[in-house]
């Protein structure tokens, strides 16, 4: 069973530039009342996907650089990424179906 797995700025490039496949990227904070909302829809749909999407979160108050790097303003912020290219963003929670739909787009 696949679960979201949490990277630091550190672990980015190897985990999901360097992926050869899509990755769901969770832009988060502990505190972030949507946040919290969404951590169950990420692990549905890290499930749902199995191996074929993998889907990392990184806490944005430990690691600054990455979303940063990103322009990321605010939280929840969803990316996904394919062959390491950022090919869709959306800011704040979504319901599962609408994930889907976007994960399915770049699939």
């Amino acid at each position: 069973m696949s679960k979201p797995v949490n990277i630091s700025d550190n672990e980015f490039n190897q985990e999901v530039l360097q992926n050869n496949g899509t990755v769901l990227v969770d832009f988060w904070a502990p505190w972030c009342g949507p946040c919290k909302m969404i951590a169950p829809v990420l692990e549905q749909v890290a499930e749902h996907y199995g191996d074929q999407v993998k889907v990392v979160k990184i806490n944005v108050d430990d690691n600054p650089l990455t979303p940063q790097k990103y322009a990321v303003r605010g939280i929840p912020t969803l990316m996904v990424f394919k062959d390491g290219e950022n090919v869709e963003t959306k800011v704040g929670a979504v319901q599962k179906s609408q994930l889907i739909s976007i994960i399915d787009n770049h699939l």
